[in-house]
């Protein structure tokens, strides 16, 4: 997620889990009330003139974003959705690809509209952005075929060698089960989920921790891993929208809340496999 020092920092503290919790409470925003304005009565002028939603992802990580075999066409739960929502308010949905560190302050600096790429909603990220929450999940250890490791739960890492996605809340997972370790795991630090799985495949490393749907995805179609069952800071992902853009948000939010209504949400999902990580209704800013 993603110079100055001072820019760098707020990328860092924004995006990942490690720069500690604040000790002030932010009350969550009340969504959009499910009466009243439609979405797209709620879309900002300045949105409505462009005629497009300009939504930045982070390929890579199916199933929620990657391309279609053989093209540069994005696919997945969050492009879908992103789609969908476009055309709840009106609006064609432009997907971009950019890195996962730089989505937060791409949004910042005002290059997309929106930001969805399996982001949790953290206290820490919503000191830059507001999250409009509408998936549910957390973070699974993955292992090669048959365990040989015997793997069962976090303490079984100790004394392994790990590897864990940069700015990723599964390195943070890691990272706090590393400060209970006796002995302590080797660290490595992969630029994603696929990258990291080569270094299983190669011995080098012996686990990693993948977002549940994710990780459910790769295990099913390369038929090398298996996922753990149990999942940890299971909790929602959000739609990051800049906090200075509030009636973006509550357009997104009740475009979402309609798709959801109407049984697109669902279908959506489904089509990917993660109706189980569905939630009933939209929330904003609900996340630890």
């Amino acid at each position: 997620m993603r110079k100055h020092l001072v820019i760098a920092l707020a990328a860092v503290c924004a995006l990942s889990a490690g720069c500690g919790r604040s000790t002030s409470e932010t009350p969550a925003a009340k969504p959009p009330s499910s009466t009243g304005e439609s979405a797209k009565d709620l879309l900002p002028e300045s949105m409505r003139k462009s005629g497009e939603l300009r939504m930045a992802t982070s390929e890579g990580y199916p199933p929620m974003e990657m391309y279609k075999p053989g093209t540069q066409e994005m696919t997945g739960v969050d492009a879908d959705l992103a789609v969908a929502i476009g055309a709840r308010l009106g609006l064609k949905t432009r997907i971009i690809n950019a890195s996962f560190d730089g989505l937060i302050p791409g949004l910042q600096g005002g290059r997309w509209d929106i930001a969805m790429a399996a982001l949790s909603d953290l206290e820490q990220r919503r000191k830059a952005v507001d999250f409009v929450d509408y998936f549910n999940a957390g973070g699974s250890i993955m292992v090669k075929k048959g365990n040989p490791e015997g793997i069962k739960t976090l303490d079984d890492l100790c004394g392994k060698k790990v590897v864990l996605a940069k700015g990723s809340s599964n390195l943070e997972i890691g990272k706090r089960q590393n400060d209970k370790c006796g002995q302590k795991m080797e660290i490595m630090q992969s630029e994603d989920a696929p990258t990291g799985l080569l270094s299983i495949d190669s011995g080098r490393t012996v686990a990693t921790i993948v977002d549940s749907p994710v990780a459910a995805m790769y295990a099913k179609e390369t038929g090398k891993y298996d996922v753990l069952p149990e999942q940890y800071d299971a909790g929602p992902w959000g739609i990051a929208i800049d906090k200075k853009q509030t009636g973006l948000r509550d357009a997104v939010a009740k475009a979402l809340q309609e798709l959801i209504d109407n049984g697109e949400y669902g279908k959506i999902l489904e089509k990917y496999g993660t109706t189980a990580n569905a939630v009933p209704k939209v929330t904003i800013n609900t996340g630890a």
